[in-house]
């Protein structure tokens, strides 16, 4: 009897030996898929961009696989619905690393990517952020962060440049909704217009969650502003545009990156939507380069639309920039690929030319433009009166300078 268990015992160890596979590099073992993550909220307020990430990575690997995949294997992308929410982000976060991914692409809005960075920092795992641009989110010294996106000092420079000189807007109010990416696109667009002597007549916050801001917007109306930069997201935008109108304020309305998305028009209704004004990335329909038309031209053939969002298109570079890592480099280890990245230099992207990437892992740069909403509801390049017969499109170029003080981080 004692014989007999110690042969199964070593039968049974055998086996469990035999079973196990070799490590080769981080997270990855032979034979085994790729794995790359995906956070972004799928379900929510913003879940036309989760989903937006969700189809445009899922197309691409999908594509990349029927070639053969990469390094002999196959992709697999594991997505995770963070709902935009700083708790669920670092929820999503560790799932992922317990999928043991290589690399995570996401999240879409600020609060939700920085809370995320974190897990990912503390787990060695790279993280591409296609869409959330505060800028405090690449100041904590984590060496594999990027992003594909531009921050919102460059953005907060345009919108000043676009509403005092362009708008030739001098009494400004400014409206924000305290969260990360708002309250820093706000600081930043104050310093610059107080740069370009503008007066900041109203400056204050609308609580995200609500849904009547009149009496905040009756104290603006009394500051007679000749302009209203909302640096919030599209929901809220949408109905302090209504309200806005509601009251009579017939100020421009200007907003920024976050309010590029088709839902703002049906929440603001066409009427009072209207003649505002959007400053972001170039819109997909908008991108005039082979890789841009080919996955639009791909996204619509598989889905049965275009893709609505620019933030689609960024997590498409963020992919695009990763498997090239992985083919260069020959490894899947997220020191390596962070090291090839770092060095990276004029990458043709689908969001056009990604120049590199700074010390802190954010992108060199910016490609700012203004829209308008038309009569018909449509985003359209703005286009000045004297342009509009000869079809120049009106793009400024601003340059910016990093201020001595960052006011956005808290």
């Amino acid at each position: 009897m004692w014989l007999l268990r110690n042969i199964i015992c070593f039968l049974v160890l055998f086996s469990l030996s035999c079973g196990h596979k070799t490590e080769v590099g981080h997270g990855d073992k032979t034979g085994e898929k790729i794995k790359i993550g995906v956070e972004g909220p799928l379900t929510g307020e913003y879940a036309l961009e989760g989903q937006g990430f969700k189809k445009a990575i899922e197309l691409l690997a999908e594509q990349l696989n029927a070639e053969g995949g990469i390094l002999g294997k196959k992709v697999e992308i594991i997505i995770q619905d963070d709902r935009g929410d700083p708790q669920e982000a670092s929820n999503a976060a560790a799932k992922l690393v317990d999928q043991k991914v290589i690399a995570v692409i996401g999240s879409y809005n600020s609060g939700a990517s920085e809370p995320a960075s974190k897990v990912y920092n503390e787990h060695n795992i790279l993280h591409i952020i296609p869409s959330s641009t505060a800028t405090r989110i690449t100041t904590k010294g984590y060496k594999k962060l990027f992003r594909v996106c531009f921050l919102d000092d460059r953005q907060g420079s345009y919108i000043a440049n676009f509403t005092a000189t362009r708008l030739s807007a001098r009494n400004i109010a400014i409206i924000h909704d305290n969260s990360t990416y708002a309250k820093g696109l706000a600081d930043w667009t104050k310093k610059y217009l107080e740069e370009l002597k503008a007066e900041i007549v109203f400056f204050d916050a609308i609580d995200p969650k609500g849904q009547d801001f009149k009496p905040l917007l009756t104290k603006m109306k009394e500051k007679k502003p000749d302009a209203i930069i909302f640096t919030g997201y599209y929901g809220q935008a949408g109905l302090l545009v209504k309200q806005t109108r509601d009251l009579g304020i017939k100020a421009p309305f200007i907003s920024g990156n976050a309010v590029n998305n088709p839902e703002y028009v049906k929440i603001a209704g066409l009427e009072s939507a209207k003649g505002s004004f959007i400053i972001t990335e170039p819109l997909p329909q908008d991108l005039d380069n082979p890789g841009a038309k080919k996955l639009v031209t791909d996204f619509k053939a598989k889905y049965g639309h275009e893709p609505q969002s620019v933030w689609t298109m960024m997590a498409a570079d963020a992919f695009n920039i990763l498997i090239k890592a992985i083919k260069e480099t020959k490894s899947t280890d997220p020191s390596i690929l962070a090291d090839y990245l770092h060095k990276l230099k004029d990458y043709q992207g689908v969001t056009g030319t990604i120049q590199g990437f700074d010390e802190k892992g954010d992108r060199l740069g910016s490609v700012h433009v203004a829209y308008i909403v038309d009569e018909t509801g449509k985003f359209l390049l703005y286009k000045e009166k004297k342009d509009t017969d000869d079809k120049k499109e009106v793009t400024v170029e601003v340059k910016t300078k990093e201020p001595d003080v960052n006011p956005a981080k808290k």
